[in-house]
């Protein structure tokens, strides 16, 4: 890194140097990479390492079936965790020295989905990574469509179901978990709202994906677990939402469901009066 870079803390630093070494010593490597925000240039004190792997096709099962063995010759792990998702395997990990960071795999054949952005090449054996522009996984068209379907008409169902439904029975701490639901449908939308293309992925970096002054409204949402203040809370997010879901609806060719929304506004519109009377 040059002298630019903010340079990493020393037991980054070591976790750095021995995943080189177990990528150069490893037959089954064909390349490493650094992301995250050490390859944006915008590293602090409390980033994560980010690594990406690239195995040769032939070998890409058996590695994936060792991959905590691999990083386990970086560092004592205390977390290891395997997740698969937008067709790429993920290792997160936590070691004993405090380094957190991911792994991400791809096999020679296919790699570019596995990462978005920036990134550092670390070893390339083969050449595979010259030129290499890392997409990350985009959803299809008719992916994010049906996930705006979801989004739009399940909210009336958590309301009702789980919202009003719980307030009605004087079952707070329920109704307030719903309002954590439909607040984050809500931030989901404005995520849809901002980039189609990208993925729906709540309160994970939403500061990147959208300016974060469009979810002002919802402040007012965070409120104390008393009826009155989470009826309040309750309206502000059905506004929200029906602000958002509504034209989102008609630019991708979803029937909002208008009567079904005014049903349920009336519900809660009614569970107020009844807290009055």
């Amino acid at each position: 890194m040059d002298a630019q870079e903010r340079q990493p803390p020393e037991h980054h630093q070591l976790v750095l140097n021995r995943f080189v070494a177990a990528g150069l010593a490893d037959e089954r490597v064909v390349a490493a990479f650094l992301g995250g925000s050490y390859a944006k240039r915008t590293a602090d004190a409390y980033s994560d390492l980010d690594f990406g792997l690239i195995i040769a096709d032939e070998s890409y099962g058996d590695f994936l079936a060792s991959r905590e063995a691999f990083l386990r010759r970086l560092g004592e792990p205390v977390f290891l965790e395997n997740y698969h998702g937008g067709g790429a395997d993920f290792v997160f990990f936590i070691f004993a020295d405090g380094t957190e960071g991911e792994l991400a795999l791809g096999c020679e054949s296919r790699f570019t989905h596995i990462h978005v952005g920036p990134y550092k090449v670390l070893l390339d054996k083969k050449g595979c990574l010259s030129g290499a522009v890392f997409s990350g996984h985009v959803p299809a068209e008719a992916e994010q469509i049906e996930t705006l379907r979801g989004l739009i008409n399940w909210f009336w169902h958590n309301l009702l179901h789980h919202f009003i439904t719980p307030m009605a029975r004087g079952q707070f701490w329920s109704a307030y978990g719903a309002l954590e639901d439909l607040r984050l449908t809500c931030v989901n939308l404005a995520r849809l709202r901002e980039n189609f293309q990208a993925e729906a992925e709540g309160y994970e970096k939403v500061e990147q994906a959208l300016p974060v002054e469009q979810l002002a409204a919802l402040q007012a949402t965070f409120c104390p677990m008393e009826r009155g203040a989470m009826l309040q809370a309750a309206l502000v997010t059905v506004r929200f939402y029906q602000e958002l879901a509504s034209p989102l609806a008609q630019a991708h060719g979803i029937l909002y469901p208008a009567h079904l929304a005014r049903v349920m506004s009336e519900r809660l519109e009614q569970l107020g009066h009844a807290g009055l009377s």
